[in-house]
């Protein structure tokens, strides 16, 4: 694991006609069985990268959950061979942008951690042990984490079953950090630390909680990406983001703020609409990892790649 650093890219040869942000829960990989389940989405994946098109996965997930769950079926079903084509690029934004590396032919490539944005040690152990002693029989700990905290609905819970433990665990998380005197957020609460700073919060999603850096979000993930697609040559001027919860707008806020010609894909538009400056898309009924299905395969035939 490298901790420091800038990997770079082969410089492509000519600009690509389109650039992608992913989330990857909801638009890639099911909510549900938290896997990619639609065949589509990853020979679709596979032809976009090797015709040229720049893909970030922006994620609050983990590189190792990345790794199994969305770069190992792409590996088999040919991203290796296409990735080694000239002009292509994949990079992975982990953590809300704690966490980065690039997608090689060769799998996943060394990881960056920024260790500025780390919850204290101690507040991690302690977090652990309160869904120990508490709450496993509806949430675990992810381990693969290396920067923040994700606690996440088993799979054989239901979310009748999760959501008003999630609200339990919300509260006696939020005491475990004010109780360290790390300042805090949960929606409209705040317990600022001894120099009036909330330097972190609680981020509760429709499968888990996330206590993470203020510092951390889509936007600078989004950042993160750029900067490295940047280091290969020109970018696209024409971008689409895609995910399922209003915090994802922020990769595409990012990008029109840049002067970029971009659109966002709401894959799950019940949620509420954003009022934004640039186009919202929506995918007609379908919702989640349908909707993501519809998204690339309207690219891939817009493209000619199949």
């Amino acid at each position: 694991m490298k901790q420091s650093g800038v990997t770079s890219t082969p410089a492509p040869s000519v600009t690509a006609p389109l650039g992608l942000l992913l989330d990857v829960d909801g638009p890639v990989a099911s909510p549900v069985s938290r896997s990619i389940g639609i065949p589509s989405i990853v020979s679709d994946l596979v032809l976009l990268a090797g015709a040229g098109v720049p893909i970030a996965f922006i994620t609050g997930r983990s590189d190792a959950f990345i790794r199994d769950e969305v770069i190992t079926p792409l590996l088999a079903a040919g991203l290796g061979e296409a990735l080694a084509r000239p002009a292509t690029s994949m990079f992975g934004v982990f953590e809300k942008g704690a966490v980065w590396a690039p997608v090689t032919a060769d799998g996943l490539g060394d990881i960056v951690v920024d260790e500025a944005v780390a919850l204290p040690k101690a507040v991690v152990d302690e977090l652990r042990e309160l869904v120990a002693s508490e709450f496993s029989d509806t949430m675990f700990f992810d381990e693969t984490k290396h920067a923040m905290v994700s606690v996440e609905q088993r799979t054989d819970v239901s979310r009748e079953v999760y959501l008003p433990t999630q609200e339990r665990f919300n509260d006696a998380s939020f005491a475990v950090l004010e109780r360290h005197g790390i300042g805090v957020r949960l929606g409209d609460r705040e317990a600022p630390d001894a120099a009036g700073q909330v330097p972190f919060r609680l981020d509760p999603t429709i499968i888990s909680t996330d206590i993470e850096s203020v510092l951390l979000d889509k936007d600078r993930g989004a950042e993160r990406a750029l900067e490295y697609f940047a280091a290969s040559g020109p970018l696209p001027t024409l971008w689409r983001s895609v995910g399922d919860s209003r915090s994802d707008y922020l990769m595409a806020d990012h990008l029109h703020s840049a002067g970029y010609d971009v659109a966002h894909v709401d894959v799950r538009p019940l949620d509420g609409i954003l009022d934004r400056p640039y186009d919202i898309i929506t995918e007609g009924e379908l919702i989640h990892d349908e909707a993501g299905a519809a998204f690339l395969g309207h690219w891939v035939t817009k493209l000619g790649l199949r």
